[in-house]
């Protein structure tokens, strides 16, 4: 966007701003009604801004933490994109259009081990997860950082590095869904896709930065993204041909917000990228653009994707355009730098102690 058009767009930025502001007083003076649950803590996990911030891994390593602590967390979400409405488990029988790409992701990467439910309304959500057998003991919402109706045990605010909310405007003349001062909420602040090198002088101007909206208390976490090696996606023609390394000329595809920290990992481990088929953020693929993809796939070329755009890829419906398609997604997980696990970890272990030895 040019700074012109921002400029143009700012008096609308201002009267959203606005809107939610006063939605938001409402909230913080009780006079719109919130639920808070103690029967276990609800966990949520979110953004200020617009998509692409990294949610659902830092999502997969908050349930992995949990159960490292022997707790049996749920997640809940709203299921954007899904073709399906109100309250829904999630089964092997469903998929990425019943109940969103991003929750399906989740079931399949933790096995069916974990609860994974979709809901618009997340108290309702909460309550029907708390009624399934065996009940959780965690709740964690991804996606909710707006959803006021909702009081969380601890409220964690993602940002990334590249592009952080103290440097953003409200819609539309920015990305931020609400105004900074959103961040005086947050229980913790984690800087994501940082550089795993980023230097302690710039986390403490960063630090600085965060300070100005969030509380004075509140830690500021900085994180960064590992990247596994090559995984084929189930119902592909992955295993047809060895896995791509570094090195491989491969085709690219995303359906995701931000594709440039996969391209920049792709290119520092050596791959070349013949061709990117770019789409937006849970983009729901077709017959046709699978087709298309693989009239660009040369003998011996894979494709690599994300493990979200993997779980839109398994849709019964793409299921005869990726079966002669090599795909393989690249896994990514979650690493913090500095002390920012451990510090996370002391703001969570009051919640979730461990059993007392002997």
């Amino acid at each position: 966007m040019t700074f012109a058009l921002q400029l143009l767009l700012r008096p609308f930025s201002w009267l959203y701003a606005a809107v939610l502001a006063v939605r938001n007083w409402l909230y913080d003076r009780g006079w719109k009604p919130t639920t808070a649950f103690v029967q276990v803590p609800v966990l949520s996990v979110g953004n200020l801004r617009v998509g692409g911030t990294g949610k659902t891994p830092h999502v997969a390593w908050l349930v992995a933490w949990l159960q490292a602590r022997g707790q049996q967390p749920a997640l809940l979400s709203r299921g954007y994109g899904r073709r399906t409405r109100g309250y829904r488990l999630t089964t092997a029988l469903d998929s990425a259009a019943t109940v969103g790409d991003e929750p399906w992701q989740q079931f399949g990467q933790f096995g069916g081990t974990v609860a994974v439910a979709v809901s618009e309304n997340r108290v309702a959500g909460i309550g029907q997860l708390l009624a399934e057998v065996p009940a959780p003991t965690a709740v964690v919402l991804d996606d909710a950082y707006q959803h006021r109706r909702v009081r969380p045990a601890v409220n964690i605010l993602l940002t990334e590095q590249q592009r952080p909310f103290y440097a953003d405007f409200v819609l539309p003349a920015g990305r931020l869904r609400e105004s900074r001062a959103g961040a005086a909420r947050a229980d913790a602040v984690i800087i994501t896709k940082c550089a795993p090198d980023l230097s302690a002088a710039t986390r403490a101007t960063i630090t600085a930065q965060v300070r100005r909206y969030a509380r004075p208390e509140v830690p500021v976490l900085f994180s960064a993204y590992d990247y596994g090696p090559a995984v084929p996606v189930p119902g592909t023609a992955a295993g047809r041909i060895a896995a791509p390394e570094g090195g491989s000329e491969v085709l690219l595809l995303t359906g995701i917000a931000q594709p440039a920290p996969l391209l920049a990992h792709l290119a520092a481990a050596g791959y070349r990228v013949a061709h990117h088929a770019c789409f937006a953020d849970h983009h729901a693929f077709t017959p046709a653009e699978i087709v298309a993809l693989a009239a660009q796939c040369q003998p011996g070329q894979g494709v690599l994707t994300t493990q979200k755009d993997a779980a839109r890829l398994q849709e019964p419906a793409l299921a005869a355009s990726v079966a002669d398609l090599p795909v393989f997604y690249i896994p990514i997980t979650v690493r913090f730098l500095a002390d920012g696990e451990a510090r996370l970890a002391s703001l969570l272990d009051p919640y979730f102690p461990l059993p007392a030895v002997g």
